[in-house]
């Protein structure tokens, strides 16, 4: 475990515990490219770190009571059914195009906080399609994105909950992480038996991360979330650039 790799996971929960997602989206590349993992495995290490994550970060945000625990564990249960898929992909795609499916995933992450860091989240009333619609096509996504690529998928939870349900920010993001925890326990038992944990790794990036949510949410206070949106969507653009180039290059 490198130095790189402890800040980078500390960098990985500052997103979660500030924006609600976003942060997940550089676990992969952290674990491939910082700390010598295959892709197949980043994306069930990454599972772990994400999952932890997320929990520590919810339970930060229940305490300020900024979890609806019914529409998050609603909102989970939508994708239970499409992780197990996305699992059963993981398992056939070839590691070289898992990296550059996941480029893409950074790129559509990327524009979309650059989106919503321009101008406010959606008015209930103008997003298609009825609450209940827009949750659970949402939930089946993202339960779909974390079994596939060991992703969280914020950037599309906490817009729906925003646009869905009309939810403020502090709620939207505290209940992104619920989201988020219990996809990624479902994609873990999806793939309980078949996969190895390099606990050596995981562990002490896990725990940066753990940290970084925590401070996340004590940022997220103080600076604006169009900023750190902003930021945050510059260097995921940088990191998936980076990362065609080391998959194209070999």
């Amino acid at each position: 475990m490198t130095l790189l790799g402890v800040l980078l996971g500390g960098l990985i929960g500052l997103c979660l515990g500030a924006l609600g997602g976003g942060g997940s989206i550089l676990t992969v590349p952290v674990l491939v490219y910082a700390l010598g993992e295959n892709a197949r495995s980043a994306t069930t290490g990454g599972l772990v770190v994400v999952g932890v994550t997320a929990l520590c970060g919810a339970w930060s945000h229940a305490r300020a009571g900024n979890v609806r625990w019914g529409a998050g564990l609603g909102f989970g249960a939508a994708g239970i059914a499409a992780s197990y898929a996305g699992t059963a992909l993981n398992r056939s795609v070839d590691p070289t195009a898992l990296m550059f499916c996941f480029a893409a995933l950074m790129v559509v992450s990327a524009t979309a906080m650059f989106r919503r860091g321009r101008g406010a989240a959606p008015a209930p009333e103008r997003v298609g399609g009825t609450p209940v619609v827009r949750i659970v096509a949402s939930g089946l996504a993202v339960g779909f994105l974390t079994g596939f690529l060991g992703v969280g998928g914020g950037f599309v939870i906490v817009p729906a909950l925003v646009g869905a349900l009309g939810y403020e920010m502090p709620v939207a993001v505290g209940t992104s992480l619920l989201v988020i925890a219990v996809n990624s326990a479902v994609s873990l038992a999806a793939r309980a038996g078949g996969e190895t944990f390099h606990w050596k790794v995981i562990a002490p990036l896990t725990a940066a991360a753990v940290l970084g949510s925590l401070f996340g949410r004590r940022v997220s206070a103080r600076v604006p979330s169009a900023a750190l949106r902003r930021a945050f969507a510059t260097l995921t653009v940088a990191v998936a650039g980076y990362l065609v180039l080391r998959t194209a290059v070999g």
